[in-house]
């Protein structure tokens, strides 16, 4: 394949002969996008563009390019390299009469980009809100007294709705995205081994043919292909040899893992399924650097979230580790897995919705100012995570290390009821292993364990996430985050130490609760919180142990070694936001 790529550059590059009656690019106004050969504006000769490719000006300076049957878009931008043209409607409403006269036929130089979804549709105007169309009302057509619609089909009579015009083989995102962008590319004349070259530029091989050339743009003269580029291209095209290759293999191993895990897998679903399960990804719950959240629906009843994975993030091992790890998992203060997509390159898992979204936002004293939990449903609710957490521990076939617990990964149903979130980091055990062996950082920074840094402080082991309940725990007392971006003051600061010194100065907890009984629950919180944070693994209680903690009465709790006194904390900068990391470590020896 990558011999067969060589010669097919070669073809197009190695008889480059002279550049005469070369056009130079223009722009209109100086401003837009760049217009060169196989484009032209009206105003330059005809041999400097190609048929098809003529573009004009308006009094604006706007670019404008004209479709057969006078449909007309606006142009945002032209990729020479990939030929494409992203193109734009100027009241950014795309399903307009006019485009029922579009037809990119073989009279047009021009198709949808081969990765747009294209179905035909129908427009209905309703006097009233239909709720027998299967999608959204388009808003930039509708008015005050009256709505309009698409349909690929309809399956029952409208009697308030009237047919506008059909859409034949249109773009989904015109009709759900009209405010955004269209995207068309061209095959012929293929100028992108050409344009890839740089200082390179496509041109016509005459002024009256059809054919193309590569002329230099730093000289008149055509440059004979030397060796260097024929080297450069030969190791271009086996890089690309070998990302296709490894997304292959990455491919073969997510499907080799889910027929694997056939008898304990949830539900399947196509990328079709996905799109239709969300709207056309209609709403967007959240986004991370592992994925975009959109709410979506399986039926009128059963609302889900579901994350649609980066394919850019790692090769697969998140997904594996969430569909593997919580394949094996039910427990009321679990999230459930109801599905997950593995379509080629697209990846995307299914979650039961929780309408509360995360503990995070009930504990931050900037979010929470108007979203208010009472301190004995903060008990409650840390009670519930720590029971979560011992079961991952203790109470499946195999331990279950999470590595990402934190306020944000902690989801709230409709009765404020928590359930652990986001397994991509979690790691699986042995329920008789001590410790595991890890090379990579796993977890959030201000959340992450002292050993997961430094094997100095002991090995990793269930007592990380022990840790990172820990600070969870001291973010409620304080109301705070353990890195906290909102101050103003740049000097290094480490919130659980603070918290330490109030207690062991007996000062007054109740400087973040007023009444009496709310202090109480604070001040356990604070004293489980800090035992937790011990600075060696050793010194931390079991899971099972916290458990007991919380459900004992507060006044009987001693306060733990000061894990401040003799080995400072790894401190982090106030003005740092909180960061998920998955980073190399340097492997440290370890004594067995």
């Amino acid at each position: 394949m990558v011999i067969s790529y060589l010669f097919l550059f070669l073809a197009f590059t190695i008889d480059l002969g002279y550049a005469q009656n070369m056009c130079n690019e223009t722009r209109c106004g100086g401003h837009g996008p760049p217009i060169r050969f196989p484009f032209r504006l009206n105003t330059q000769p005809h041999y400097c563009g190609y048929s098809g490719f003529n573009l004009s000006c308006t009094d604006t300076n706007l670019t404008v390019l004209e479709l057969p049957i006078s449909v007309k878009f606006f142009v945002k931008e032209i990729n020479y390299k990939s030929q494409v043209i992203q193109l734009y409607d100027l009241h950014h409403c795309f399903p307009k009469p006019q485009l029922q006269r579009l037809n990119l036929s073989n009279s047009s130089p021009f198709r949808f980009k081969v990765n747009s979804d294209v179905s035909d549709y129908a427009l209905f105007n309703c006097s009233t809100r239909s709720e027998e169309m299967e999608y959204p009302l388009i808003s930039c057509l509708s008015g005050p007294t009256y709505q309009v619609y698409p349909a690929t089909y309809i399956t029952a009579s409208l009697i308030s709705c009237t047919k506008m015009y059909n859409l034949v083989l249109i773009p989904d995102a015109i009709i759900f995205h009209p405010d955004k962008f269209v995207q068309l590319s061209w095959s012929t004349p293929d100028c992108r081994y050409c344009e890839g070259i740089k200082g390179n530029r496509c041109a016509k091989s005459n002024s009256s043919g059809s054919g193309t050339r590569c002329i230099s743009t730093h000289s008149k003269k055509g440059v004979i292909l030397g060796p260097f580029m024929i080297l450069l291209s030969v190791f271009a095209l086996y890089r690309f040899y070998i990302y296709d290759k490894v997304e292959k293999e990455h491919r073969a191993k997510i499907e080799k893992f889910l027929e694997d895990y056939r008898n304990f897998r949830p539900t399947r679903y196509s990328y079709a399924d996905v799109k239709r399960i969300t709207n056309q990804f209609a709403e967007k719950l959240g986004e991370g650097a592992y994925g975009t959240v959109f709410k979506g629906k399986l039926s009128n009843e059963i609302h889900v979230a579901v994350k649609i994975l980066n394919i850019s993030m790692g090769n697969g091992e998140e997904f594996i580790n969430e569909v593997g790890t919580m394949a094996r998992i039910h427990h009321v203060n679990v999230v459930r897995l109801v599905g997950f997509c593995a379509d080629g390159f697209r990846r995307a898992l299914v979650y039961e919705f929780l309408p509360n979204d995360s503990l995070e936002k009930f504990i931050s004293s900037t979010a929470a100012k108007n979203l208010i939990l009472n301190w004995d449903k903060l008990q409650d609710i840390v009670y519930s995570v720590a029971k979560g957490i011992e079961y991952l521990h203790q109470g499946c076939d195999q331990r279950i290390l999470h590595f990402d617990i934190k306020p944000h990964n902690v989801l709230l149903d409709q009765n404020f009821n928590p359930k652990i979130s986001d397994f991509g980091l979690a790691k699986l055990c042995s329920k008789d292993q001590s410790a595991v062996s890890m090379t990579t950082t796993r977890g959030t920074v201000g959340y992450i364990a002292p050993e997961v840094f430094s094997r100095n402080f002991g090995n990793v082991s269930a007592k990380a996430d022990v840790y990172s309940f820990g600070i969870l725990l001291l973010e409620i007392v304080g109301g705070r985050k353990n890195v906290d971006i909102a101050i103003e003051n740049t000097s290094q600061v480490y919130f659980p130490e603070w918290i330490y010194n109030l207690l062991e100065q007996k000062e007054d907890i109740r400087i973040f609760v007023e009444d009496d009984g709310d202090a109480k629950i604070a001040k356990k919180l604070a004293i489980v919180g800090l035992w937790c944070i011990q600075w060696h693994p050793m010194d931390r209680p079991s899971i099972k142990n916290v458990v007991q903690m919380l459900e004992g009465e507060g006044d009987k709790l001693t306060m733990p070694p000061n894990p401040f006194a003799s080995v400072g904390p790894i401190k982090i900068s106030a003005n740092i936001p909180t960061k998920r990391l998955n980073n190399e470590l340097e492997v440290i020896p370890e004594l067995e």
